[in-house]
């Protein structure tokens, strides 16, 4: 139904698709590598809570190959177990190198890992006195498992194709960006509950512990996000029925990179973030709703909060679908202004009348944004002859890449964030022609650096 709908689009634009929980007939799935999950005792949570697949493997198999068929091959198509397919890939169209992920196949089930005294229930901690900010994850948690990981890591140093922007696509966000009522002990109440009206803030929530999200488990999370930004990746999801633009944090708030979570088309689970205004840490710096800014979300990750549609009473009809802030996302990269665009419309909004799009949009933000870490150095500044956008890498001693991005200016900027020696390469992935300098260090200013700076020929 849904390519059927949109067919007049999917007809002239490449698309790219993937497959989410409901698709395969689960709430939620963690799928622990296509194990079988055992509906001996029950359909639902107590399925889904086991880890695996409800359905069987054969059925899998259609409903992935329906949706992904189209995609690029598998950066390694081996079967995960009871010969269920995997489709995690990379594709690069008009200059945007895509990682396409499988947030759900590998991921660990919470109540497989998390001690029972958790009593969690389809990834939601039951047991009000267990705060799983205090305890450290499961070394055994698994997020997107290690294969997605290797593919990450060749992916994000692979900018072939003449690739400038590197961007992930994947079900659902590195963080819980949604609330839920003090009372609660999962999402269940949010569809019954009464849309506030414009210009009210909802009090009483707390923070969502929703293991559904890939908020958890947390330090699997800092590893992808450690991954990302060495490319300045952008990050677009869905998956949480509630549009929001946050920046991650690792180790400080806004040091890694952005992800947009676009809104759903039709929207029967609406969620809302209303964090208690306390816990606020911080106001973005030009200002905004109390919901926004700097947050830890419920499993303690750093997020800074530039957007969320939160439901709202419109007054319109139908207002199940009206007030559940349903509509579609819009991403633009400019290579030559460097920005990343991020729209927020309303399924019912006209942009050629002039209609606005959702509280808080659109985000114009730097590709550069993709990587937030404040520099401690500067390495000297390389500039490019004979050879037009380069790859420009640097990578530590032992050759572990600390960034990698296409240039599309004649200098290159090269920030560090430690002391040691580093190796700058310069080239053309697609040629296989590169040129490096070894043994730079780095220096205390950008001022320095353009002083030192160096320059990199290539000849015709």
């Amino acid at each position: 139904m849904f390519g059927w709908s949109y067919r007049d689009i999917y007809r002239h634009i490449p698309s790219a698709f993937i497959p989410d929980d409901h698709d395969v007939y689960h709430g939620n799935i963690w799928g622990e590598g296509g194990k079988v999950a055992p509906t001996e005792e029950g359909w639902g949570a107590v399925a889904q809570d086991q880890g695996g697949y409800k359905m069987p493997a054969a059925w899998v198999n259609a409903v992935q190959r329906s949706q992904t068929s189209h995609l690029p091959d598998p950066f390694d198509p081996t079967p995960v177990r009871q010969d269920i397919g995997v489709y995690y890939t990379g594709w690069t169209y008009g200059g945007v190198s895509f990682a396409i992920l499988e947030d759900r196949k590998f991921k660990s089930a919470p109540g497989n890992v998390l001690p029972a005294e958790a009593q969690v229930v389809n990834g939601w901690i039951q047991n009000p006195e267990w705060d799983i900010r205090q305890h450290p994850d499961p070394p055994e948690a698994r997020l997107l498992g290690e294969r997605q990981m290797r593919f990450l890591e060749d992916w994000v140093e692979d900018w072939s194709g003449g690739a400038y922007q590197k961007v992930v696509l994947s079900q659902t966000n590195f963080a819980a960006v949604h609330t839920i009522p003090a009372d609660a002990t999962s999402g269940a109440v949010l569809p019954g509950l009464p849309m506030p009206a414009p210009g009210t803030y909802v009090e009483g929530d707390k923070l969502a512990v929703d293991m559904d999200s890939n908020g958890w488990p947390r330090a699997r999370r800092d590893e992808v996000l450690r991954i990302l930004r060495r490319g300045a990746a952008f990050h677009i999801a869905g998956d949480q029925h509630l549009a929001t633009v946050v920046r991650h944090g690792i180790d400080a708030f806004d040091d890694a990179g952005f992800t947009f979570t676009g809104p759903a088309l039709n929207n029967i689970w609406p969620r809302r973030w209303w964090p208690p205004r306390e816990l606020r840490e911080a106001p973005l710096p030009e200002g905004g709703p109390d919901y926004s800014g700097r947050f830890r979300d419920g499993f303690g990750n750093r997020i800074t909060v530039h957007a969320s549609a939160n439901p709202r009473a419109t007054g319109l009809e139908p207002a199940i679908i009206r007030d559940r802030v349903t509509g579609y996302g819009i991403v633009a990269f400019d290579k030559a202004e460097g920005t990343v665009t991020v729209e927020c419309w309303s399924r019912h909004a006209d942009p050629t009348a002039g209609d606005r799009q959702y509280e808080g949009w659109p985000l114009v933000l730097r590709r550069e944004d993709g990587d937030g870490r404040s520099p401690t150095g500067f390495l000297p500044e390389v500039g490019v002859e004979g050879l037009a956008d380069p790859v420009v890498e640097v990578r530590t001693a032992d050759e572990a890449l600390v960034h990698a991005r296409r240039v599309t200016g004649p200098t290159a900027r090269l920030p560090v964030f430690a002391d040691g020696r580093y190796t700058v390469r310069v080239g053309d992935p697609d040629t296989g022609t590169w040129q490096e300098r070894t043994g730079l260090e780095p220096l205390g200013s950008d001022e320095e650096a353009r002083a030192a700076g160096w320059t990199v020929r290539f000849s015709g």
